[in-house]
């Protein structure tokens, strides 16, 4: 039994009577030809007694009733739809945003239709109409405050059975209060009703209450990625010869793991037999593979490209390279807790002094009046007119609109948090694979090589996966030699046989046959050297020139990689830049993000995945290219998706004025309950009234928040051309 058919059994759970059922996501399905073609090609493989595609879902439900697994992978594959195993924990909805988005749509209708009655209401309506409105506004908010309030009425019955309160408490009193007295005014037939103030207020808080859960929401994700680079399981070779599959929770220090190409390392270890090139991009950020053979430590995550290996386990999962990383990014991420238990301080002593200011008002028009209705209704007033609806609103709508102006630029806003922190960057750490370069390895010595000679490497690269390879490839030119056989030997480069001669392409050293020459990659026929083929990587377009206006505008820049010294040096001596590391891991870079955050520096890291996550989730704010991979993009705040480093010099624009408004947006909803309140508490003020200043209020804010200038345009690579915009302070 394969690895493959190992961990389809592992996955597979058991439905009675000798069936097993496996889920398999089809991400290719779209139509009803590949429904049929799927059921009918998993259907006809031996043992299978069931096949249904679920086209909703993308996902196929397989029962078998072999010992060994049927080969679904394998099928799927040739018929031309790739697959893997079903995860229900990656395709889970969130409850709490699906709750919210409910309510939010609920109330919203309310809201509408309610204030179309009100209108006739204020238009003139004779009291039988005004009462038979006031009616049908009950008939409508009621139902839809239940279902849309019970998000805030739940979180202030929780705070007041402990004995607290939130801010959720006077937005509950208010709202009740207010249809409370509605209902008795249309049942007594009394001139106002406040239906329109009540729903509305719901609504408007439930805007802001969604955006802030979206925006949390964001840093769980990068976490999420990093688990998913996690193998499921591992063949081991036991002590008598024989072959299990263990999850990779099992997996012990010791144990012989047969690792074949293509899979991931599952826990840390060290080759004892085998030769083969990995793909360390998630501990180094390299493109290029580096060679593995007896001896050799690998890292779990890590890649095994082009052949089998024999590795022995050195550690658990729970000690091992990735999940380290894991707790890394999750430490680094939990910092940010900061900026919450602000809010929650500020909630403290915004619901008290709400309270006080209301329960004040009551009891003073009590006295000063002995009439109950109209102390109730004043301090309604007081409680709707000091709504947070448009402190609420302050925040995450410049987040959005700043987003919007992000995105029309090419760079996408994953943390909204996070315009806030770039505007106070003062310090901008690049990674160079990827990053300042585009990660994509180009033949750089062209010129000096005979054509001939090129044609002939590049026919025998298209046989090989190696970054080098694919470098040759696409240098191609000219007609290369009739290949009789051709082979690639791991971790040292490709053999052909062609017209009576031997040529060699890979490893200098072993392509000579020289033990003493092992530097560079060489094409070698018969053992007389070719050609000499040397790599670079191609930097982003503006890359120095951004770095260059960076330095010019007093910001501190580094370059922190995992590439070699020489590699690093000359990619910094081309954009500019004095301060650079080599070398390093992903603890590496970021216990030097924590340096210079101990310095008091403010840090944007720019990097592009990988072996970059811990760093992105450390710094004060974040950005990857959209080349990056998935947990590169999760981590990261922001992701730019077009070639150009500009990006940077663009988000820092956006953020600047993005601060700028935010600020705006506070002193508006501040200052306009410092002056509205004292009106309320005066009795100058109805709960309608009040309903519509407070709605007035979260209208201002949001206009406000659509002043943000959007960017001009998209610069493209030329120097005279680049973006200008630099956050204030950096000069």
């Amino acid at each position: 039994m394969g690895p493959a058919q190992q961990e389809i059994l592992l996955a597979s759970h058991s439905v009675g009577e000798g069936l097993q059922q496996t889920e398999i996501s089809v991400p290719t399905i779209h139509c009803g030809g590949c429904i049929r073609t799927i059921e009918q090609g998993l259907g006809g493989l031996p043992g299978v007694v069931r096949a249904r595609v679920n086209l909703s879902t993308r996902r196929v439900t397989v029962q078998w009733q072999e010992a060994v697994p049927p080969p679904l992978f394998t099928t799927l594959d040739r018929l031309g739809y790739p697959a893997h195993l079903h995860d229900p924990v990656e395709n889970e909805k969130d409850p709490v945003l699906t709750q919210l988005l409910r309510a939010l749509a609920i109330s919203g209708f309310a809201a509408g239709n309610v204030m179309l009655f009100s209108m006739s209401i204020w238009a003139g309506a004779d009291p039988a109409s005004r009462d038979l409105f006031h009616w049908l506004s009950a008939l409508v908010s009621l139902p839809a405050a239940a279902y849309s309030g019970q998000v805030f009425f739940r979180s202030a019955w929780h705070a007041l059975r402990r004995g607290q309160t939130n801010m959720d408490v006077p937005i509950s009193i208010g709202v009740l209060l207010a249809f409370g007295m509605s209902m008795y005014d249309t049942v007594t037939h009394g001139e106002y009703a406040y239906f329109d103030a009540a729903i509305s207020l719901l609504f408007f808080l439930l805007i802001g209450r969604v955006l802030d859960h979206m925006m949390r929401e964001r840093a769980r994700q990068a976490v999420k990625g990093l688990q998913r680079m996690a193998a499921r399981g591992a063949v081991v070779r036991r002590s008598d010869g024989s072959h299990d599959y263990l999850p990779v929770s099992e997996l012990q220090p010791g144990m012989q793991i047969i690792l074949a190409a293509g899979e991931r390392v599952p826990v840390d270890g060290r080759v004892i037999s085998g030769v083969s090139d990995i793909d360390c991009a998630l501990v180094n950020g390299e493109s290029l593979p580096q060679a593995a053979g007896i001896g050799t430590e690998l890292q779990a995550g890590t890649l095994n490209l082009t052949a089998p290996l024999t590795m022995q386990a050195t550690a658990t999962v729970q000690s091992s390279f990735l999940a380290e990383m894991l707790r890394l990014m999750e430490a680094a991420e939990s910092g940010r807790a900061g900026y919450r238990r602000i809010a929650d301080r500020a909630a403290q002593l915004y619901a008290p002094v709400v309270h006080i200011a209301a329960f004040v008002s009551f009891v003073g028009w009590m006295l000063a009046m002995g009439d109950v209705h109209r102390a109730l209704t004043i301090a309604v007033a007081v409680l709707i007119i000091t709504c947070p609806c448009a402190l609420a609103l302050a925040v995450p709508m410049v987040q959005v609109v700043a987003a919007r102006r992000l995105f029309e630029a090419g760079i996408m806003v994953k943390d909204g948090a996070a315009l806030e922190r770039l505007a106070q960057i003062d310090t901008v750490v690049f990674d160079k694979t990827g990053t300042l370069t585009l990660g994509q390895l180009m033949l750089s010595n062209r010129a000096e090589i005979d054509p001939q000679h090129l044609a002939i490497a590049a026919a025998m690269a298209v046989h090989s996966r190696h970054p080098q390879s694919r470098a040759l490839s696409a240098a191609a030119i000219g007609t290369a030699l009739p290949f009789a056989r051709i082979e690639e030997h791991p971790g040292l480069g490709l053999e052909a046989e062609a017209l009576g001669s031997v040529y060699r392409l890979g490893r200098a050293g072993w392509a000579l046959g020289s033990e003493g020459e092992t530097v560079g990659t060489a094409l070698v026929k018969d053992g007389a050297l070719l050609a000499t083929f040397r790599f670079d990587d191609r930097l982003r377009p503006d890359a120095r020139h951004v770095v260059t206006q960076l330095l010019q505008h007093g910001l501190h820049v580094e370059i922190l990689s995992g590439d070699r010294p020489e590699a690093v040096a000359a990619i910094a001596r081309q954009v500019g830049v004095a301060d650079y590391q080599t070398a390093m891991l992903p603890g590496g870079k970021a216990a030097r993000l924590a340096a210079l955050a101990a310095e008091g520096r403010k840090v944007l890291m720019v990097g592009d995945g990988l072996n970059d996550a811990p760093a992105l989730a450390a710094a004060h704010a974040s950005m990857a290219p959209a080349t990056a991979a998935d947990i590169g993009r999760n981590a990261a705040d922001f992701v730019f998706l077009r070639d150009s480093l500009a990006a940077v010099p663009q988000a820092m624009d956006v953020a600047r004025q993005a601060g700028k408004l935010i600020r705006q947006n506070f002193v508006l909803s501040l200052g306009y309950n410092a002056v509205a309140l004292p009106f309320a508490i005066a009795g100058y003020i109805t709960p309608l009234i009040a309903a519509l200043v407070m709605s007035s209020s979260s209208m201002i804010v949001v206009g406000n928040a659509l002043r943000l200038t959007p960017l001009r345009g998209v610069r493209t690579a030329r120097k005279d051309n680049l973006p200008n915009a630099l956050p204030e302070g950096a000069e």
